[in-house]
């Protein structure tokens, strides 16, 4: 069985275990990334998307921990884009892990 497509889980903690400064940083690096999305930049589904984040390129804060999860289609549709967004992480020594990430889970939803 093909193992599942991994996202790159870049963590705000430095490879010597410093939290990464400053305190938005993945905010700011997803809004540099939202214009790479499936369909080009200009590509909307819903009126407001061009103001939201890249399902490629999302800010998320897991185990406490301020994070960027950078999906791999990314990659393959703006690879220039992949280059900077993993140059990022490598030039801030930040912590990088390949994960299969589970969907989050609607509010209100049964379990």
């Amino acid at each position: 069985m093909p193992s599942p497509v991994k996202e790159i889980l870049i963590q705000g903690i430095t490879q010597d275990g410093r939290k990464f400064r400053p305190s938005d940083w993945a905010e700011r690096l997803a809004g540099v990334m939202s214009e790479f999305r499936p369909g080009g930049a200009h590509a909307s589904t819903y009126p407001g998307d061009h103001l939201s984040y890249s399902p490629w390129c999302t800010p998320r804060v897991i185990n406490g921990i301020k994070c960027v999860i950078v999906n791999p289609a990314l990659r393959e549709a703006y690879p220039m884009a992949w280059d900077f967004v993993t140059g990022f992480a490598r030039d801030n020594n930040l912590q990088t892990v390949e994960a299969c990430l589970a969907p989050e889970r609607e509010q209100n939803v049964p379990v």
